[in-house]
């Protein structure tokens, strides 16, 4: 953990974090804008620590600008609600810093900072240990299982289309759902013919959706029991 220190101990601070998978970036800067100290710190609940009680030098009334806090700051965010700080979401750093300046961790954790003094675009820091965090956790999966269910039906399809005659006749009037059962009961056996390798192709993937399925069924009663 890397600190750079400038000036000394103020009344309030308001501190801007750079957040990155493995290092955090942060500057402390007084109400009127003067820049404190930067710090370089890990993202472990140490460097956490260690982070807040960096700002805590300059005042015990923090606040914190935190960039991505569903993301990589998701962490840092949860230590610092959780120690009683009242946290800020940055959506983005200042583009016209960037253009002047370039890419720079450093600079971005000051424009964090800047922004929350100039009362820019903020909002609260997302929580992912209340229910609204609970739900946007689920959403993931969710949004993934869908994605992967789609695909398995579109790629299913295209196998009926190109599979033998007798294959393809024998599913390609049925409803997605019913060649999805129809193929995940197939025994193809030894793969010595084109329908047999089609058979054992379509059987794959119908077991695939259907397990998939099972996986947004389990979803759905979890984010319905969240969203009552």
């Amino acid at each position: 953990m890397t600190a750079v220190r400038i000036a000394q101990r103020t009344e309030r601070v308001v501190v801007g974090v750079d957040t990155h998978a493995d290092l955090h970036i942060a500057a402390a800067l007084d109400p009127l804008g003067r820049m404190l100290s930067r710090l370089e710190g890990g993202t472990s609940t140490r460097g956490y620590a260690q982070l807040l009680k960096w700002a805590h030098t300059f005042s015990p009334t923090t606040t914190f600008g935190v960039e991505g806090t569903g993301a990589y700051g998701a962490g840092l965010a949860r230590f610092l609600v959780h120690a009683g700080c009242e946290v800020i979401e940055m959506n983005r750093p200042d583009r016209r810093a960037r253009r002047g300046h370039g890419k720079s961790d450093p600079i971005d954790a000051e424009a964090a900072a800047r922004s929350v003094l100039a009362g820019g675009p903020l909002c609260i820091a997302k929580r992912d240990h209340d229910r609204v965090g609970m739900i946007r956790t689920l959403r993931v999966a969710r949004r993934s299982a869908i994605k992967m269910r789609t695909q398995v039906g579109n790629q299913m399809r295209a196998l009926v289309v190109t599979a033998p005659d007798s294959l393809r006749h024998q599913l390609r009037d049925l409803p997605l759902d019913k060649q999805v059962a129809v193929t995940a009961a197939a025994r193809p056996g030894t793969v010595t013919t084109p329908s047999a390798a089609s058979k054992l192709a379509l059987r794959s993937l119908a077991i695939r959706r259907q397990g998939l399925t099972a996986e947004l069924v389990v979803l759905d009663r979890e984010l319905g029991r969240l969203t009552i």
